[in-house]
């Protein structure tokens, strides 16, 4: 099934990992998250994409060789890293990993809930997407 946005969340959320991730700036896909005070499972990852492009100022103070590695491979503190999540209970939402630091005190980044999908119909016997 094709999923396709129900509606525009972007919002800040708590992500949990069964496992530590290696790298602090790559975390990788959240086992599960709270939003508004609810807590979801993440079940399976149905895709992912990363946007490490520079905006603005930002992206006219490199030089084009190394712009373009940087939107391949990712620079420190830029870019986002976007998943495709169901969760236990069906839903279908994408959140992303925004890499930028807070602060110069907190230099981690943060995670947000960027919408929510229409879900794919499971056979429950199979399992099956219909």
């Amino acid at each position: 099934m094709d999923h396709r946005p129900l509606h525009f969340i972007g919002e800040p959320i708590e992500v949990e990992f069964d496992r530590l991730p290696r790298l602090e700036k790559k975390p990788g896909c959240p086992d599960g998250f709270t939003w508004r005070g609810e807590t979801y499972r993440v079940v399976g990852k149905l895709s992912e994409w990363h946007d490490y492009g520079r905006r603005g100022r930002m992206a006219r103070n490199m030089r084009p060789a190394h712009a373009a590695a940087a939107a391949r491979r990712g620079s420190w503190g830029v870019g986002r890293d976007y998943f495709r999540v169901q969760t236990d209970s069906g839903r279908v939402f994408d959140l992303y990993y925004d890499r930028a630091p807070k602060d110069a005190s907190d230099r981690k980044g943060s995670w947000f809930l960027y919408r929510e999908m229409t879900s794919a119909e499971v056979n429950n016997s199979t399992g099956v997407s219909q």
